[in-house]
Order: C-alpha cells, then structure tokens, then sequence
C-alpha cells in the first residue's frame, strides 16, 4: 500500500503509524485505519501534544465524522 506519509511532517507520520498500530486490532482493512487516521491527524492542531488515540476520545465529533469519511463502521 501506498501512503502519503512521506509528504507529510515528521509528526505527521509519528502520529499516525501509531495510530495505525493503536487500531490494528479492531477489524478494518489497512486502508480504512490509514484514511481514519490521517483524516483525525488533519483535525488535530500543530500543537497538539496527544497521540490520536488519546485525542480521539475527548472529540467524538470528528471521530464519527472520520469514521464516515474513511468507510470504518
């Protein structure tokens, strides 16, 4: 698989390979983890100091509207 990881910041890709790896256990195809991760990554500010997993869970908005976006659930 292909990703884009390489033109995003190198917190960019920290961010989301862990989040990949956070979700590699909860059933969807490599494809769907990557697009809701990267689509959570884009929500996140510069600043933001939480992994995407941790983030995600005070932010049930955006975690519904990339699980929509990303074909997960």
């Amino acid at each position: 698989m292909t990703t884009g990881l390489a033109f995003g910041g190198a917190d960019d890709t920290k961010w989301i390979a862990q989040c990949i790896k956070d979700n590699k256990g909860e059933g969807a195809k490599e494809e769907v983890v990557y697009k809701y991760c990267e689509c959570m990554n884009n929500k996140m500010s510069e600043s933001e100091t939480q992994s995407i997993s941790q983030w995600e869970k005070s932010h049930p908005a955006e975690m519904k509207a990339c699980e929509k976006q990303s074909g997960w659930k």
